[in-house]
């Protein structure tokens, strides 16, 4: 099964992305709970993302 993102969808993936490590960058997280949620948005995209929506770091 293979599974490509592209185009549009695809751009405004990595822009959510980027603005989910900023968020997490400038969160008043752990060093360790920050790199563990960044690693996990750039390895699994859409599934990091999803998940760090419901379970991130708070504000």
């Amino acid at each position: 099964m293979d599974v490509e993102i592209g185009g549009l969808f695809g751009f405004i993936l990595v822009v959510l992305d980027v603005w989910a490590i900023v968020r997490t960058v400038q969160s008043n997280a752990g060093t360790g709970a920050k790199v563990l949620w960044i690693v996990l948005i750039v390895v699994l995209p859409l599934l990091g993302f999803i998940l760090w929506l419901v379970f991130g770091p708070r504000d």
